[in-house]
């Protein structure tokens, strides 16, 4: 059946029209995080493989709640990249380019010095300068990144799949959970994989710690604490910080969707959700600072810090187990490496921590004063993400991040604010 025309999409950076409301669905419990298999091409050739993702789940199998596979080709899988943005140039294109299996063949921006950034590393890169002129040209496309601002998420989602598109969209995937399940539901309608970038489950130290979490080191878990902090005293401006409500800024939709996915991931459904926001710093629009209790249907208690107002940062993770504890101390280093230039290379070592950030396991004693003993963190692994989805692509199995795990998120996230906003602790049922 020929497919028929999208309808147009905003530009990038031009605003979108919100969705129409959809009543959402029952939260259910999110699937566990999907560890990728090695990357893939689309041909029968083995490629190599970037740095190694540890063997934390087994590999997902095709089923009929699954995208149709795409069928082989000795053609590798043609990705076009919406935005050129922090988002796109500093993660998604070196990511793609990084995956065997995958070409960044379209980046699309109107913006003669990012075409010129984009070009100077990706020379054989083709440029668009709306969505529109993209879909216009779908059938030279196999796959459609959508890195562009927040509030365009949804509907260059929605015309990309309407054009056929297989789709994957940074996080935040939507401003509510009813749309990302609506994005989920079209995904499955049209027979195409639906996956969201959230890519700190690859971070090194997360890795690790579900390594801990599998071998039973900790014993139950009783508290997990996770803080995403910066110390940033004068508002940066832009959307991200915007204090409009179609901007979807704020740190809590930011750094927010990080934290609260790692937790879902880790220990479950959210059951009660409480928050503390607030908006710190002068001539600041959105909330900077902001606290989240979530409480999951097993008993674990996740409080959740994200900040740009901390001039002393706490440590990353504080896991307190019936046993022992877990204490981890600075970020994960693929976004410096990826800022800094860096790429990840097949058969070179990526997202290696050096000794003195690694966590230390222990009951008794603080970390700070050399309690513990100190546990080797595993290689962080973006690349492992688009490495999934290829996969996916090629076998017809799970993405490596769902529509319904993002809707899950989401929950979350929109209790958090209308906790916040009227003063309670808000149950999710």
């Amino acid at each position: 059946m020929t497919t028929p025309p999208p309808a147009p999409a905003p530009a990038p950076d031009s605003p979108a029209a919100p969705a129409a409301p959809i009543t959402p669905a029952a939260p259910i419990t999110p699937a566990a995080p999907i560890t990728p298999a090695a990357p893939v091409s689309r041909t029968t050739a083995d490629a190599p493989v970037p740095a190694p993702v540890p063997d934390l789940a087994p590999a997902p199998t095709p089923s009929a709640g699954h995208p149709t596979p795409v069928a082989s080709a000795p053609a590798p899988v043609r990705v076009g990249l919406v935005g050129y943005g922090l988002a796109g140039s500093v993660f998604h294109a070196p990511l793609i380019a990084a995956t065997p299996g995958l070409v960044l063949d379209t980046v699309v921006t109107s913006n003669a010095e990012r075409r010129e950034q984009a070009r100077a590393e990706f020379p054989d890169v083709r440029f668009a300068a709306s969505p529109d002129e993209l879909w216009a040209r779908a059938h030279e496309l196999d796959l459609v990144v959508v890195a562009s601002p927040n509030k365009t998420h949804v509907p260059l989602a929605t015309a990309a799949l309407r054009a056929g598109l297989p789709v994957v969209v940074d996080k935040p995937v939507a401003g509510t959970a009813a749309e990302a399940r609506a994005l989920g539901a079209l995904a499955r309608e049209a027979g195409l994989l639906f996956s969201v970038f959230q890519n700190r489950r690859w971070d090194s130290d997360f890795l690790t710690l579900r390594a801990l979490l599998e071998r039973g080191e900790l014993g139950a878990v009783r508290r997990f604490e996770s803080r995403f902090e910066r110390w940033r005293p004068l508002p940066k401006g832009g959307w991200r910080e915007s204090g409009a409500p179609e901007e979807i800024g704020g740190l809590l939709y930011d750094l927010g969707s990080h934290v609260v996915d790692q937790a879902l991931a880790l220990f479950g459904p959210a059951v009660r959700v409480y928050e503390e926001v607030d908006v710190r710093r002068p001539g600041a629009e959105a909330d900077d600072d902001t606290f989240v209790a979530v409480t999951h249907a097993g008993g674990v208690r996740s409080h959740l810090y994200v900040s740009a107002t901390a001039p002393q940062l706490g440590p990353r993770f504080r896991v307190l187990g019936e046993r022992a504890g877990f204490v981890k101390y600075g970020l994960d280093p693929q976004e410096a490496a990826l800022r800094a230039g860096a790429r990840p290379a097949a058969g070179e070592p990526w997202g290696v921590e050096p000794e003195e950030l690694w966590g230390r396991v222990g009951a008794g004693e603080s970390p700070v004063t050399g309690g513990g003993r100190p546990v080797p963190s595993l290689p962080g692994a973006y690349p492992a993400y688009y490495a999934a989805v290829a996969a996916a692509l090629r076998d017809g199995t799970a993405p490596p991040v769902t529509a319904e795990e993002a809707a899950a998120a989401l929950d979350v996230l929109e209790a958090a604010r209308r906790s916040a906003q009227e003063g309670v602790a808000v149950d999710l049922v």
